[in-house]
């Protein structure tokens, strides 16, 4: 037993199929163990695409990703992409090599402050100290990077907590008799070291079961109510679903269906992009900024009024706005709504499908008005994608592609 079989099996238990990576001495026991137990280690160039390729499939899986990096420029190397799933809210767990714990600020190879370095951009952070903390540590990680509104983690692992016993003992090389009291000592000191290094740790995570789902949060009946009843009063109502919709892998479906049966002009944005497939008759696609203008009810289903909205100042001054969002941040960011649900979006919308009955005809008028919009912007870039010119149009390029 050592600790990178521990991780690997934690790893397994989570439902992890794919460990990203860029090979390095302080994490191969993690690489190894992983790969005997079938995960699919992938070694990559540079260790922010090994973060990259994590977040990438936590977005598409819904089960956090996992990187997994050496110590120093290992860690360093990620930050972009750690702040890219942050500001993504995509769970991802980060476990990254570090020096021996004996040798912790002494000034040994690759020996930086990595949590200081990572503490602004993740949810949680922690350095496991024992072999028996390194899977509780990681179910910590899992549960934080998932639960909530999710986000990257960081799991420093000790290059002397993964690799066996007996190799951790011999570069301590506490075995030998003899020399100064001065050496005597230090070999009592690194002795009892040790012995706290492995305490418990041929038990450590024998217990373990398979992680609960995390808790997602449900809107209020009320709330549900109070939005059903602002949408039966609108006359030009938009729908806005953004990438916290879509959180939830195997949902998506139920939320896809929940906006069809609204019947709301829809616009999507981040992640949400592609929820009603290529051609759906309520996806409009152009002129979103004068469509928000006009309405009269906007539901941001997972959107923040960041920059992408103007600030919130893309909307009506009598538009009524309904928010629901996992982040009390930025459910009111810029611009409080006049319903604000601190709640998944997804969920919300199915909840809030099921409390109207179908209505898409009573907005039969203004679907025609936002239509017509789209189909006219197609045409203008028909024709200029028709235009001849030097070099390539990329207008037909891209038509031609779709």
């Amino acid at each position: 037993m050592n600790g990178g079989l521990l991780v690997a099996r934690t790893l397994e238990r989570h439902g992890v199929r794919f460990l990203f990576t860029l090979c390095g001495g302080h994490i191969s026991p993690i690489l190894v163990e992983s790969k005997r137990l079938g995960l699919e280690v992938v070694d990559v160039r540079h260790e922010a695409t090994a973060v990259f390729a994590a977040d990438a499939v936590a977005r598409l899986s819904g089960v956090p990703g996992v990187a997994a990096v050496t110590a120093g420029p290992g860690a360093t190397n990620t930050i972009t992409a750690v702040k890219n799933a942050q500001l993504a809210q995509s769970p991802l767990v980060l476990l990254g090599g570090a020096t021996a714990t004996v040798l912790d600020g002494r000034g040994s190879l690759q020996d930086i402050d990595q949590l200081a370095l990572f503490r602004p951009h993740v949810k949680w952070l922690a350095s496991a100290r024992r072999v028996r903390d390194l899977v509780p540590a990681l179910e910590e990680a899992f549960r934080v990077a998932a639960s909530g509104v999710p986000g990257p983690v960081f799991l420093e692992c000790p290059v002397d907590l993964l690799y066996d016993e007996s190799v951790v003992r011999e570069w301590y090389r506490t075995g030998s008799d003899g020399g100064s009291w001065r050496r005597r000592l230090q070999r009592l000191y690194l002795d009892l070291h040790l012995r706290r290094l492995f305490a418990g740790a041929d038990g450590a995570g024998d217990a373990a079961e398979p992680p609960p789902p995390a808790a997602v949060r449900e809107a209020r009946r009320r709330q549900v109510a109070r939005a059903a009843a602002l949408l039966e009063r609108a006359e030009r109502p938009v729908l806005l679903v953004g990438s916290q919709a879509t959180l939830e892998a195997a949902r998506v479906e139920r939320t896809a269906a929940a906006v069809e049966r609204l019947g709301l002009p829809t616009y999507l944005s981040g992640m949400a992009r592609g929820l009603l497939g290529r051609r759906h008759e309520l996806h409009r696609r152009h002129q979103r900024r004068k469509a928000l203008k006009e309405s009269d009810l906007v539901i941001l289903a997972g959107v923040p009024c960041d920059f992408r909205l103007d600030y919130g100042r893309q909307f009506g001054r009598t538009t009524r706005l309904v928010g629901a969002n996992r982040s009390r941040r930025d459910l009111r960011l810029n611009r409080r709504p006049d319903l604000g649900i601190l709640a998944d979006p997804g969920r919300f919308l199915v909840a809030l499908a099921e409390a109207v009955p179908p209505n898409g005809e009573r907005w039969s008028e203004w679907h025609r008005v936002l239509r017509s919009r789209d189909e006219a912007r197609e045409r203008e870039i028909d024709s200029g994608a028709a235009e001849e010119g030097d070099g390539v149009n990329p207008l037909r390029l891209f038509r031609e592609l779709d």
